[in-house]
């Protein structure tokens, strides 16, 4: 079964939403695919207080609900569904939705996001829903009172860890190099926070416990001369070491750098192909910003709207 469509845009978040917003302002007819993470991964933030006309700040899931209604009531048909397979050979660009149902479109707005990076270890999957997770604010709950351990440096591991503290009785923070990649603020909220001690020069070997994680086994100045393995005692083992850009069925047809964020023409949202363009984080690897991801949405839609003028579709 195939759908004819000016406008499709694929995955949600601040981009998504926000190009749905302009597209169906300009009489688009936006259809929004949502992906596997409906509001993208704000969802799954506690407070978001760097989003301008927020004074008091929100939660991520609250934000991103304001703009899917927004987007809504400006008539985007905001569907459920993940994109599978694409083929953008030829126009009009075709995208296969969940295995089966084929949109063709006009023009194609990507804005797939991107997921958490793990560290790669067998115990990673040994112990998933049973101490590990990606997701402090999903899951910190189970872990009330007791004690956690987060891998990372940089402002999303701070974030985790703070969040983490408002529960634990102690969260470690795991750091492989001596110092934090987060902002100023970010790093002396935690490192001046009693309940959370960060552990820097450290690497994770792997975790252990009979069925649930009871303790990760570490070691300190990796090859250095006083090299230490050390094995502390936790409940819970949260990552937060980066994201992988949701790009992989595009990069048949689109150039990605070497870490598969999407390439756009600087300063703008058009890819390599007429018709389509990237917005958020699958084509960011720089700023990673809500604020950032829904200006691109902008740029990419208002791009959208001229690309369809200027060749006479609309």
């Amino acid at each position: 079964m195939k759908e004819r469509i000016k406008c499709l845009i694929i995955g949600s978040g601040p981009a998504g939403y926000t190009a749905a917003i302009y597209t169906s302002r300009a009489n688009l007819s936006p259809v929004l695919y949502e992906g596997m993470q409906p509001g993208g991964q704000l969802t799954i933030t506690t407070e978001v207080e760097n989003f301008p006309g927020y004074p008091d700040g929100i939660s991520g899931l609250e934000m991103m609900e304001d703009l899917r209604k927004q987007a809504l009531r400006f008539g985007a048909d905001i569907r459920r569904g993940v994109a599978t397979a694409c083929d953008l050979s030829k126009k009009p660009y075709t995208i296969t939705i969940n295995g089966e149902k084929e949109i063709e479109t006009d023009t194609l707005i990507i804005c797939t996001g991107a997921t958490a990076k793990f560290l790669g270890l067998p115990d990673e999957q040994k112990y998933a829903g049973k101490g590990v997770s990606a997701c402090a604010t999903c899951d910190g709950f189970f872990y009330r009172k007791k004690v956690v351990a987060v891998v990372g440096g940089g402002d999303s591991a701070c974030e985790e860890a703070l969040y983490l503290a408002g529960l634990a009785n102690k969260v470690y923070l795991i750091v492989r190099k001596n110092y934090l990649r987060a902002s100023q603020i970010m790093q002396d909220r935690v490192l001046n926070h009693p309940k959370i001690e960060t552990l820097f020069h450290t690497n994770t070997l792997g975790l252990f416990g009979e069925e649930f994680v009871e303790g990760a086994h570490l070691v300190r100045f990796k090859g250095e001369a006083n090299e230490e393995k050390i094995d502390i005692a936790i409940d819970g083992f949260f990552l937060a070491i980066g994201h992988k850009p949701n790009s992989e069925i595009f990069k048949q047809f689109i150039p990605t750098d070497e870490n598969g964020y999407i390439k756009t023409h600087w300063g703008t949202a058009k890819t390599i192909i007429p018709g389509i363009f990237a917005a958020g984080d699958v084509a960011d690897p720089n700023y990673q910003q809500a604020v950032v991801a829904a200006g691109s949405g902008c740029i990419a839609a208002i791009e959208a709207e001229r690309y369809l003028n200027n060749t006479g579709i609309i």
